[in-house]
């Protein structure tokens, strides 16, 4: 991927779609640089990585009556700890994808007379940031138990883990619509024998899940998203991303 003018930079936050409410997203992460100088140093400062955070920041356009708008959502996540997930060039399967778990740490709303009504958030990471792939795109309505399309990211390597981000945007159906989505890996692109690495909680209702491995090396490199649907005339829209960090 080279150089890009960004103009679909996608944004999820717990069971909200924020991308057409944005103006501006960023990411950032940092790590603590710890001095640990001493006379054996030959005379330069010899410095130690200590605490790591990351942060996602943005803003737009002010919207509220539906819990999928910038609004509801901030209000009902404000204090609250889910997923954020952030791609820079849209949310198709294997689109880079930077995700975490996040405290939705501030909102502010308002603006001068004859401005369009602003908004601004900013969530503080309370797992690691991850950089990896869009498992499932937000715009393709599951309506039937499925599997997504499967993505090589790579053996997961002693000390490291698969981490998954579910963004669960809208539920439809009646007699109580359910989806169970969950993460799969095998030594093949075909799966021919599928092992279930993690699942999520079964959503009735839009918001966002994380998972993530116990840091057990695992010797597959293929991964996919796996849900289960019941009820009855059930759609539900969602978003994912895996990654290995």
């Amino acid at each position: 991927m080279g150089k890009m003018i960004l103009l679909n930079v996608r944004a999820f936050a717990a069971g909200a779609d924020l991308t057409g409410a944005s103006t501006k997203v960023e990411i950032s992460a940092e790590v603590e640089d710890k001095d640990a100088t001493t006379y054996g140093s030959g005379g330069w400062k010899e410095l130690l990585g200590g605490l790591s955070s990351a942060e996602i920041s943005a803003e737009g356009y002010w919207e509220a009556g539906d819990p999928s708008m910038v609004d509801d959502a901030s209000w009902s996540q404000l204090g609250g700890i889910g997923p954020w997930t952030v791609g820079p060039v849209g949310a198709a399967v294997g689109d880079l994808a930077y995700f975490t778990q996040a405290l939705r740490a501030d909102y502010s709303l308002g603006d001068q007379v004859g401005e369009i009504a602003p908004w601004k958030g900013t969530a503080k990471s309370s797992w690691p940031l991850v950089r990896g792939s869009v498992a499932h795109p937000p715009g393709t309505a599951r309506t039937v138990t499925g599997v997504g399309t499967a993505m090589q990211l790579g053996a997961v390597t002693t000390g490291r883990r698969l981490y998954a981000a579910l963004h669960v945007l809208s539920v439809a159906g009646t007699a109580a619509p359910t989806i169970t989505a969950r993460v799969e890996s095998d030594d093949a692109n075909g799966f021919a024998s599928p092992t279930t690495r993690g699942t999520f909680a079964a959503a009735t209702a839009p918001g966002g899940q994380t998972l993530r491995t116990d840091g057990t090396a695992i010797a597959d490199t293929w991964y996919r998203l796996a849900w289960t649907v019941t009820g009855t005339t059930p759609s539900f829209m969602f978003a994912a991303a895996l990654g290995i960090r």
